[in-house]
């Protein structure tokens, strides 16, 4: 049986800071797209207006910054929608106190700077 171990709190810079709140107060969904490759990309879709039909273009948010994030247990990946050459994973907030979710690919622990 798995159990939750307790976390540290992260010491987050402002680029993490500001990454963590784009994820909690965003009102599109975020997600990491990863490539055959292996090249990893976290991004939304910010559109230009709030009118139908205005457009929009796909905005990035650092890669270094959101696998800190994960890393640390404050942002978690949802199921994975999976194509020949990428699988994407919706992005959200760790609830606090909750387990990691089971399944998520986990990248090595980094040290977080301030």
């Amino acid at each position: 049986m798995l159990r939750a171990l307790p976390r540290t709190p992260a010491q987050l810079g402002p680029g993490g800071a500001e990454v963590l709140r784009l994820i909690t107060v965003q009102r599109v969904p975020v997600w990491l797209t990863v490539h055959a490759n292996g090249r990893r990309r976290y991004g939304y879709w910010q559109a230009i207006g709030s009118g139908v039909g205005l457009g929009g273009c796909h905005a990035a948010l650092p890669t270094d910054e959101c696998d800190a994030l994960q890393a640390a247990g404050l942002i978690v990946l949802g199921e994975p929608v999976v194509d020949p050459a990428k699988t994407t994973y919706p992005v959200r907030p760790a609830e606090p106190g909750a387990p990691p979710a089971a399944g998520t690919p986990r990248q090595p622990r980094q040290a977080l700077t301030a």
